[in-house]
């Protein structure tokens, strides 16, 4: 069985960092891409950003500049670094996971609140 486990969302002031962290675990042959969308309240579930096994990370608009998506390979997580956090950065922030175990599948974490407010 395939797991997503996140840490690491809380509550900060506008302008503070947090990190998020995400780990796979499970029968996983190999992952195609990993990434963290948000939904905050009345909104829909929008990308933060994406990274391949190999190439290129993606990041969307409100992310870019801001926000640094890595990879440790060893370790299946993936990090979320986000810098001069903003109220309208408060969501719930899922990772997910595009991963071969017997097939193509997509999974997804439980989700981590995240709250900027002073």
């Amino acid at each position: 069985q395939v797991q997503l486990v996140e840490s690491g969302g809380g509550l900060v002031q506008p302008g503070g960092s947090l990190r998020l962290s995400c780990a796979a675990s499970g029968s996983i042959f190999s992952i195609n891409n990993m990434g963290w969308y948000r939904q905050a309240p009345g909104k829909q579930r929008e990308m933060v950003a994406v990274i391949p096994s190999r190439g290129t990370a993606t990041y969307g608009n409100s992310a870019r500049g801001r926000f640094t998506i890595s990879w440790n390979d060893a370790k299946n997580t993936i990090y979320l670094q986000m810098n001069n956090l903003k109220p309208e950065d408060t969501a719930v922030y899922y990772c997910r996971m595009d991963a071969y175990t017997d097939r193509l599948e997509g999974y997804w974490g439980q989700g981590a609140q995240v709250t900027v407010s002073s």
